[in-house]
């Protein structure tokens, strides 16, 4: 039988090197993208960057996959210490492959930026059309469904006891982060603005904080595998 504790922490640590080397391909490779009123520029810069960008998307996939292992093996962690918490632990389960989805979705609509500047002159209407259109799914839109599967993730974790109790406490902190970088979605498009809609704000405050509960769930299953599988000794006492 796979071990799930080590499973979950192997994913879980995947999601955070995944992300953490996909920000950096952003930041280093691809780089900040000009206005999108400056036709000129927008498509220089989508032609420059046509690589690096399908790299990026490359990455995010294979981030997307890891996260699918990563929620599964939560999922079990948690059904199989308290099972009267089965349903919660399937909505996290649920909003985060919706999640996954809407992030695939919006991969699909970058790389079709970078499709349309590879061997032709790029349209710029619509590379403005599917920039506006993925910074919307990868900011606000992400960020509720962050949101939600941070907030039912807290609430098992604690109902639970399958993981430290901080982790859960740490949850409720990443989805008012997220909850707080919703708003975004009305602060526009231009890129060197904190609050614009999947600007740096949304990185501050969702997903940074998303990544660090992530990577900590990792780090604690992965050095606690060896322990009894998830079940409060208070509980098992009482059960025996």
């Amino acid at each position: 039988m796979p071990d799930v504790r080590l499973w979950t922490g192997i994913a879980a640590i995947a999601v955070a090197i995944l992300t953490a080397t996909e920000f950096s391909v952003q930041v280093f490779v691809v780089g900040a993208r000009p206005s999108l009123d400056d036709e000129v520029a927008l498509v220089d810069f989508m032609t420059r960057t046509s690589d690096g960008t399908m790299f990026t998307i490359l990455i995010d996939t294979l981030l997307m996959a890891a996260l699918i292992v990563f929620l599964a093996g939560f999922r079990q962690l948690i059904t199989h210490s308290e099972p009267a918490l089965q349903w919660v632990a399937d909505l996290a389960y649920g909003a985060g492959l919706v999640f996954v989805a809407v992030t695939l979705v919006g991969d699909a609509m970058e790389a079709g930026t970078a499709l349309d500047v590879t061997g032709m002159t790029g349209d710029y209407s619509v590379l403005r059309a599917l920039t506006v259109g993925h910074t919307i799914l990868f900011g606000s839109i992400g960020c509720v469904l962050t949101a939600l599967v941070a907030a039912a993730s807290a609430y098992v974790t604690l109902g639970s006891e399958a993981l430290p109790r901080w982790t859960g406490w740490l949850a409720y902190g990443v989805a008012i982060l997220n909850l707080a970088a919703v708003p975004t979605m009305f602060g526009g498009t231009d890129p060197a603005s904190f609050v614009a809609a999947g600007g740096a704000g949304t990185a501050l405050f969702a997903t940074f904080p998303w990544l660090v509960w992530v990577t900590a769930i990792g780090i604690v299953t992965v050095r606690d595998r060896r322990r009894p599988f998830d079940v409060p000794t208070e509980r098992a006492v009482a059960a025996a």
